[in-house]
């Protein structure tokens, strides 16, 4: 059975952003049309246009559903490309000290930070996870999320990452992107980084792979953290293996992340807070998608992203929450959005590409996934008010209606 989305007042296709690859995104490339119909097959958008022109071999169907807009505000769901959804306990701690002067590489050195939460996370069971990890995919859908990225990396063993990643593949209602982050820090169990990367490569990666839990590997390259040389090598071995690859890059120092993410052609890096011309030049010119994660910059007090120089030298650029217990304690894409437009000197067209095309290809689904055309994904955020309004009022919740693969999964209407 088909369903026709009718009566749309303003329908943002995002066709142009898409066509750009996401990068130098314009009004223009919104794509908008206006008194719209959007059409369902399946799971697949099979035709999007002006109302009057919907083809007659449909218009005559008999098993065609028809739901009223109503004069909605129709665009892609939105596309969350950097979390860590899943975990145990909190930092609500940490988050006074560091309020207090004491810095994020301290609180690690003293126990703390990602260590902390691996010890909740390694005494928690599966289902404990997955019945948390699936509240807070519900908040992130009730906010037009239509996919998420899920991280592993708060256990740091074999047995309790995998078990992590179980929990993420147990999320429904949303399209669920697994990405195993064993290289997120150094577990007491090991005593160099060389060591538990080479573990990492040669015992987990290998069960990841088998047991189909994860098609992405992340690394957490930074001083005080896992080494340039000893990351890419550890990344080449995953690659070898089939995985995709991406980078926490460039995020307290300038560690060579970002180096190591075009040289070896990963998806993204992700922070690049402190990447110089010399990166931004040699990002913009590759395929490696820039997330920026304002919300973890504001939680940490650290300089923002140079977003609007990376926009304008041609870099495809991404909006995530970095949603996490220690430094980015919030799902508030809002939040996200509005500091990407007073922070980082975003125009809102290029955050909601951002948030759409552009985390599309953070996730290497652009084929699928970011703008509402013809044979992609029916993932369609309807919302009350006028596009203007979105990324504009923190703690704003416009009433809204969530299809993901066509079905409708979340509706405050």
């Amino acid at each position: 059975m088909g369903i026709l989305l009718k009566n749309i007042s303003t329908l943002l296709t995002l066709q142009g952003a898409s066509a750009k690859g996401g990068r130098h995104v314009q009004e223009e490339d919104l794509s908008i049309q206006t008194n719209a119909s959007v059409l369902i097959e399946k799971d697949r958008i099979a035709w999007v246009g002006p109302h009057k022109k919907l083809p007659k071999e449909w218009s005559r169907k008999k098993n065609l559903k028809e739901i009223d807009m109503k004069g909605l505000t129709v665009l892609p769901g939105f596309v969350e490309c950097h979390t860590h959804l899943i975990f145990a306990g909190d930092r609500a701690a940490e988050f006074e000290m560091r309020n207090q002067g004491v810095s994020y590489q301290e609180i690690a050195a003293r126990g703390g930070g990602i260590l902390s939460t691996m010890k909740k996370t390694r005494s928690a069971k599966v289902s404990e996870l997955a019945k948390e990890g699936q509240d807070r995919a519900n908040h992130f859908i009730s906010q037009g999320v239509t996919t998420v990225e899920i991280k592993s990396g708060y256990a740091l063993n074999l047995k309790d990452e995998l078990k992590m990643l179980e929990a993420a593949n147990t999320i429904k209602n949303l399209r669920t992107i697994c990405t195993f982050l064993g290289a997120h820090a150094l577990p007491p169990e090991f005593k160099t980084y060389e060591e538990y990367l080479n573990f990492l490569g040669d015992k987990v990666l290998p069960v990841v792979k088998k047991k189909k839990l994860a098609r992405r590997v992340d690394v957490f390259i930074e001083k005080g953290f896992f080494p340039k040389t000893e990351s890419e090598a550890y990344l080449r071995k995953a690659q070898e293996m089939g995985f995709e690859i991406l980078i926490h890059a460039d995020q307290m120092s300038l560690s060579g992340g970002s180096d190591v993410a075009v040289r070896l052609g990963a998806l993204s890096g992700d922070h690049l807070l402190q990447v110089s011309d010399k990166e931004i030049q040699a990002l913009a010119k590759s395929e490696v998608t820039c997330v920026l994660l304002p919300a973890a910059d504001l939680y940490t007090k650290t300089n923002y992203p140079r977003a609007r120089d990376m926009i304008e030298a041609g870099a495809r650029v991404a909006l995530a929450t970095d949603f996490n217990p220690g430094t980015s304690p919030t799902q508030d894409l809002n939040l996200v959005g509005l500091l990407a437009r007073l922070e980082m000197k975003m125009t809102l067209p290029e955050v909601i590409g951002a948030y759409t095309v552009g985390a599309a290809h953070a996730l290497n689904l652009q084929q699928e996934v970011g703008s509402i055309e013809v044979g992609k994904s029916a993932d369609i955020l309807c919302i009350e008010k006028d596009w203007r309004t979105l990324f504009y009022s923190v703690g704003d919740a416009p009433k809204k209606a969530v299809f993901s693969r066509g079905k409708k999964v979340f509706s405050s209407l």
